[in-house]
């Protein structure tokens, strides 16, 4: 499977704003509270959806099931502008009750169908950590890695890659943040 750069750049990001609502400053897990906490902030959030969709994402969390895998991985294979109307994936995707009240009020955005696409795709990674190192040879097979090392030198370049753009995004979100009023989190 070939995850398109711009999953692969949402994904650390995404995962970094997971954990850090995971657990607070004592080791005390918390998930659940700051989840509700961020999904009472959605009117708030939906200026983000575009500029930093992996932190308004997360409030999506847990609140996809995913019933079609190989729906999901063409949804990653693409870029941002190329995504499936959020309409088309009702077949592979099923939302919890939580999350059908969210979406109504995301669906309500003009980028609101993209954002949701988006979400899922942000999510379906999360729950299938395997995708995160395949990758696509030149013949166009999956490789786990190979014996010269090569594969692992075009994945860590890409982990690098995905680093970077992940920090630059987060550096963004929590400068718009601080713009916004909010101290930055250290």
């Amino acid at each position: 499977m070939s995850i398109a750069p711009f999953f692969r750049q949402l994904r650390s990001a995404y995962q970094a704003e997971i954990d850090d609502l995971t657990f607070d400053s004592e080791g005390q897990n918390v998930l659940r509270q700051r989840l509700t906490q961020r999904r009472k902030e959605l009117p708030f959030l939906l200026q983000m959806m575009e500029l930093s969709p992996e932190m308004v994402a997360v409030i999506f969390h847990q609140g996809f099931r995913f019933k079609q895998a190989a729906v999901m991985d063409d949804l990653l294979s693409r870029e941002s502008d190329e995504l499936p109307e959020w309409d088309s994936l009702v077949e592979a995707v099923q939302l919890t009750p939580l999350a059908q009240d969210l979406a109504k009020i995301i669906l309500e955005e003009p980028k609101g169908e993209w954002f949701l696409t988006v979400a899922a795709g942000l999510e379906y990674m999360f729950n299938k950590p395997e995708h995160a190192h395949v990758v696509k040879n030149e013949e166009g097979d999956d490789e786990d890695g190979d014996s010269d090392g090569e594969a692992d030198d075009r994945r860590n370049e890409l982990d690098d890659e995905e680093e970077e753009d992940a920090r630059a995004r987060e550096e963004a979100g929590a400068d718009w943040m601080v713009e916004q009023g909010f101290d930055r989190k250290d």
